[in-house]
């Protein structure tokens, strides 16, 4: 009934969905298997994709080849570039987006992509054979074989939802847990943990007083988050803004004895930085209000996303906890909101490729690995997609370097530090970060994934054009120079100091307040030099010009480091020899086994004696 396929990919979540598009535009044969075909690249919680850092996250699984920047184009219904008063280091996209056009769209693509076979089924277990996964078993008895399978099983492994003092099974709700695999890895000598996560209620938006909220629109002009050209919606919705009270939290402490979470009933730890709002009431006791964002779950629908008010309380005091909220006195709900419990693989137990340690040609992906949020999910399904293909062809591990991409950090992040809680990613965790800007993922990575075969010629022809335009413009700023009687009246309207003599633009540029766009506007001559580049272009010149000497330190930085990356640790290199190690040292080396010296210094708990004296061991 099945062929043999090169990789298997279980779950079609966003990880799911990145991992059988990369693997499949790579030319390898896929087989997506998923428990619903009807949830495919689900929103599970909030209907939006990027933000702090994420939204760099999904430019860069954009300028691979991904598709997710595509979907969140074309089914956004308002954009905003968050940070726009902070450096370009920080400028983060983010879209709201219509819930089921994202996912339709989803479909959509992944059914006109080649390669890729769908089959609606649970996997309960894993074929294994001389310690590697050679297929999958499904709740309908198939053996499925394949050369690699990708586990990207989300919330389902063991899921409970919690409501108060309801607690059901499942992995989403109205949707069955996944059993079996979590025990069978257990027995393989996997070690396995619980997390837990949690979602707001859904409500009805015409029972909403929109007059007692903040409005908050999305940006005049839209950037999006794809390289390639793709469509932008013409108008946008708004979101909106509320807040708790006081009355708001003291109704809510009426639930707590009832709360799963005060109670014991959950036992694993929940995202440290989205919390519950019994979490928040807790932990920020001194605070009087908590903001809410109002958020509409599409173009066609009155359900609206409570965003801030993540709750697993009973029902009954979700509700009335809420009509307290200004604005949501007469409010109808859809669905409360849940908690929900699963099983987690903590990511130290993976090498860099992805791939498990323990079981060979096994790739783990999302929140398997201990992530939180679709845009995390994403770019490790690309990763682990890429890398099962290539593996699959004999060929060698993709690793992102953490000065490469925000990737490269949260995969290092994960199996060198581990993580006990559901890990997110914030610009705070990449010391790179003005060279790993949103606005320049297609000039990192681009070539990179095109000489794999991911991403495709448009993306590469797009790539050239615009380093051409930009080395254009910046060559355009560095000869071209300005009269007195050109700038100064526009330098004086925004109270910058007047120059003397003429000055080549590249000198006005770097002064912090003077944008190249209010130059052209404001020079006759230099917006028709520069007027016919497009926006992208001429930014990345103005940012390259701007930053040029802050960007020269990291690569310094990045060059000085890159000594200790390129020194490779042998595979089977004995560290309880090692007597000078402390024992701490010793245990974690040996079990996180890390590629280089550079990755073995930022494991938690190894200090840099202890890398001198790798060094040392290691001949250097």
């Amino acid at each position: 009934m099945f062929q043999e396929y090169d990789v298997i990919v279980v779950g079609a979540g966003h990880a799911g969905c990145e991992a059988a598009a990369a693997a499949a535009n790579m030319g390898s044969s896929v087989l997506l298997i998923t428990m619903n075909m009807q949830t495919i690249a689900q929103m599970s919680c909030n209907p939006a994709m990027g933000g702090i850092a994420k939204g760099q996250i999904v430019r860069e699984v954009d300028a691979m080849g991904g598709y997710s920047g595509i979907v969140s184009d074309a089914s956004m219904i308002q954009f905003r570039m968050l940070n726009r008063s902070k450096g370009p280091a920080m400028w983060s996209p983010r879209s709201q987006n219509d819930r089921m056009l994202f996912a339709q769209t989803w479909r959509d693509m992944l059914e006109a992509t080649p390669n890729v076979d769908f089959y609606q089924d649970m996997v309960k277990e894993l074929i294994v054979k001389g310690g590697k996964a050679k297929g999958v078993v499904t709740g309908m008895g198939h053996n499925i074989y394949a050369k690699a399978v990708v586990l990207t099983n989300g919330t389902f492994l063991n899921g409970v939802i919690h409501i108060g003092e309801k607690r059901l099974g499942g992995g989403r709700v109205a949707e069955r847990a996944a059993e079996g695999i979590t025990e069978q890895l257990v027995s393989l000598g996997f070690e396995s943990d619980r997390l837990k996560t949690g979602t707001p209620p859904r409500v009805d938006g015409r029972s909403l007083d929109y007059s007692k909220m903040e409005e908050q629109k999305g940006d005049e002009e839209i950037t999006g988050f794809s390289y390639l050209k793709t469509p932008k919606p013409k108008q946008q919705r708004s979101c909106w803004i509320t807040y708790t009270s006081p009355d708001v939290h003291e109704t809510l402490k009426t639930g707590f004895d009832r709360s799963p979470m005060y109670a014991g009933r959950i036992e694993g730890t929940g995202p440290r930085y989205c919390p519950s709002i019994e979490d928040k009431i807790s932990r920020f006791s001194e605070r009087d209000r908590h903001q809410l964002f109002v958020e509409p779950e599409g173009w066609n629908t009155v359900e609206v996303y409570v965003n801030g008010f993540s709750t697993s309380l009973p029902e009954e005091v979700q509700h009335d906890a809420l009509r307290r909220v200004a604005g949501f006195e007469k409010v109808r709900f859809f669905r409360p909101g849940y908690a929900i419990e699963y099983d987690y693989f903590p990511p130290t137990q993976l090498n860099y490729s992805l791939e498990t340690k323990g079981l060979q040609n096994l790739f783990f992906a999302g929140q398997i690995n201990g992530t939180t949020g679709y845009e995390e999910a994403a770019c490790q399904g690309l990763m682990a997609g890429i890398n099962a293909h290539l593996k699959v062809k004999g060929e060698t591990a993709l690793v992102l370097k953490r000065s490469e991409a925000y990737i490269g950090v949260l995969i290092d992040d994960l199996i060198s530090k581990g993580t006990e809680e559901p890990y997110r990613m914030f610009t705070s965790r990449a010391e790179f970060r003005t060279l790993l800007r949103q606005d320049n993922a297609d000039l990192r990575l681009t070539e990179l994934s095109y000489r794999l075969g991911l991403a495709s010629e448009e993306r590469m022809q797009n790539l050239l054009t615009k380093r051409r335009e930009v080395e254009e413009v910046k060559h355009y700023m560095a000869t071209t120079s300005i009269e007195i009687q050109d700038i100064n009246p526009f330098l004086e309207s925004i109270s910058s100091a007047v120059i003397s003599e003429k000055q080549k633009l590249e000198k006005i540029i770097l002064r912090p307040n003077v944008a190249l766009k209010a130059v052209m506007d404001a020079v006759s001559g230099v917006g028709e030099a520069l007027e016919n580049y497009p926006k992208e272009s001429l930014e990345q010149a103005e940012i390259q010009t701007k930053y040029q000497v802050y960007i020269d330190k990291e690569k310094e930085l990045v060059q000085r480091m890159s000594q200790m990356e390129n020194l490779a640790i042998p595979e089977q290199f004995d560290y309880r020899r090692i007597v000078s190690l402390g024992i701490e040292a010793r245990e974690k080396l040996s079990k996180i086994r890390p590629q280089t010296l550079g990755q073995a210094s930022r494991i938690s708990g190894i200090n840099p004696s202890d890398v001198q004296i790798l060094m040392v061991y290691m001949g250097r």
